[in-house]
C-alpha cells in the first residue's frame, strides 16, 4: 500500500517537473495581455480626458468608447493573426501528409478573437466601474488610480503564477508600465489642452 502511495507521489512529481509551461504561452499571453491592455488603455484614455475635462459623463463616454474600440481592434487583430497561423499550419500538414489535415490540432481564429475581445473588455471595465459612481473629480481620479493599481498587481501576479515566473518581478513590471502609461497620457493631454488645442 505504501509502495503505491510512493509511486503515485513520484508520478505526480514527474508530471509537475516535465510539464512544459511554454505550451501555456499562447493562450496565457492572449488572455493576460488582452486584459492588461484593456485595463491600461482604457484607464489612460480616461485619465487623459480627465486632465482637460472634469465631468464624469465625458470621462465615462471616453472610457466606454475605448472599451468598444479596443475590444473590436483586439478581436480583429487576433483573428487575422491566428488565421495566418492556421493557413501556415494547414499548408505544412498538407506537405507532410500528402494533402491530409487534422483539424482538431489547428488553432481556432474565431475562438481566439472572442477570447481576446472578452479579456480586453474585462480589463477595460475596471476603470469604468471605479469612475462610474463618483461625482467629485479628485476622488474619481484617485479611485481610478487605486482600482487600476490593484488590477495591475493582480494581472502581474496571475501571469507569473500561471507561467511559473517570478511573482514580484512580474507584478512590478506590469504595475510600473501601467502607471507610466496613465501618467504620460495625463501629462501630455494636460500640456496640449493648456495650449488651447
Amino acid at each position: 500500500m505504501e509502495t503505491n502511495n510512493n509511486l503515485n507521489l513520484d508520478m505526480e512529481k514527474d508530471q509537475d517537473t516535465t510539464f512544459d509551461y511554454s505550451k501555456r504561452a499562447q493562450w496565457l499571453r492572449a488572455a493576460v495581455l488582452g486584459a492588461n491592455d484593456g485595463l491600461v488603455s482604457t484607464a489612460s484614455l480616461m485619465m487623459g480626458i480627465g486632465a482637460v475635462k472634469q465631468d464624469v459623463r465625458t470621462m465615462l463616454l471616453t472610457g466606454f468608447s475605448g472599451l468598444v474600440a479596443g475590444a473590436c481592434s483586439m478581436a480583429i487583430g487576433e483573428f487575422i493573426s491566428v488565421y495566418s497561423q492556421y493557413d501556415i499550419e494547414v499548408a505544412q500538414m498538407k506537405r507532410e501528409s500528402g494533402g491530409e489535415t487534422k483539424k482538431e490540432k489547428l488553432p481556432s481564429p474565431m475562438l481566439a478573437a472572442i477570447a481576446s475581445a472578452l479579456s480586453f473588455s474585462l480589463g477595460a471595465i475596471v476603470p469604468l466601474l471605479a469612475a462610474a459612481f463618483v461625482k467629485e473629480y479628485k476622488v474619481r481620479i484617485g479611485g481610478i488610480v487605486a482600482a487600476v493599481t490593484l488590477a495591475l498587481v493582480m494581472f502581474g501576479w496571475l501571469g507569473a503564477v500561471l507561467g511559473k515566473a517570478p511573482v514580484v518581478k512580474s507584478s512590478l513590471r506590469v504595475l510600473i508600465g501601467g502607471w507610466l502609461a496613465m501618467a504620460i497620457t495625463f501629462g501630455f493631454t494636460k500640456l496640449v489642452g493648456s495650449h488651447g488645442l
